[in-house]
């Protein structure tokens, strides 16, 4: 004898599409506000990191370009070699990146380990704030170039506001890197809480694993999204291995990250 076809309960359906519709309704108002922050939505681009945790903490799975993100690197070192594994994956031959430098030359050999390459970089030196400001501010609004970095100690909401609405209008990436030389004793500074950047990112040295075999091991930063609209904060524990990210935070399980180039 053949089994009896199963035939749904019409409440079940019911109750099935209106959660369904409910779901959509959702998403789409998440969406429309992302839009309207000027933060992923229909059409938006972003950089995965390739970092599972980091990616899912991201919205829409990376790091939205075409907007501001603000970088405070602790000590020398961290944050200008983090910022440059990202502008690495965005720079190309066409389409460099330019790097505003403050009073200070950039380490060629240390930029190129992280995949910058000089034939994918623009550096120019400014040395007062406000110069570096307005340099930005320009260079956002060139569609020739993939991203811009202004070295920046502070700046104010209308100021951040201004360079925000220079990336919407070209797509252009923009970073504020700034840096703490005697470590995080300038956190809470009102410049940087003003900042209508998208993203906020904190990034220290990391002690290395023990057991390493002596000498310099590879890089480790202690990774922090201390703001993120769309997103949700957290910290990791990244290694650098060749061309990518290795997640080494406590309980963290997955292969080698690895940026993939934006097209």
């Amino acid at each position: 004898m053949p089994e009896p076809t199963p035939v749904p309960l019409s409440g079940d359906a019911e109750h099935i599409g209106r959660m369904a519709d409910r779901t959509a309704v959702l998403a789409g108002l998440r969406a429309r506000i992302r839009r309207i922050e000027g933060v992923g939505g229909e059409g938006a681009r972003v950089l995965p990191l390739g970092v599972a945790a980091i990616d899912a903490a991201l919205p829409d799975g990376g790091l939205p370009l075409g907007c501001l993100h603000a970088l405070t690197g602790e000590g020398s070192g961290a944050g200008t070699a983090f910022a440059a594994a990202l502008l690495a994956k965005l720079a190309t031959a066409r389409a460099p990146v330019l790097w505003i430098l403050r009073g200070r030359d950039l380490h060629a050999a240390g930029l190129a380990a992280y995949g910058l390459t000089p034939d994918r970089l623009i550096a120019v030196r400014a040395e007062r704030r406000g110069d570096a400001l307005w340099a930005m501010e320009e260079a956002l609004r060139c569609s020739a170039l993939s991203a811009v970095l202004g070295e920046v100690d502070r700046v104010d909401l209308t100021g951040s506001r201004r360079l925000q609405l220079a990336a919407e209008s070209t797509g252009v990436t923009g970073f504020l890197l700034r840096t703490e030389e005697g470590g995080s004793g300038g956190r809470r500074s009102g410049g940087e809480a003003a900042s209508v950047a998208v993203t906020r990112w904190r990034v220290a040295p990391a002690p290395g694993q023990s057991g390493e075999e002596p000498g310099v091991g590879a890089p480790r930063w202690r990774v922090e999204l201390e703001r993120c609209r769309g997103g949700r904060p957290g910290a990791w524990i990244l290694d650098w291995e060749e061309d990518g990210w290795r997640d080494e935070t406590p309980g963290a399980a997955q292969p080698p990250g690895r940026l993939e180039r934006v097209a």
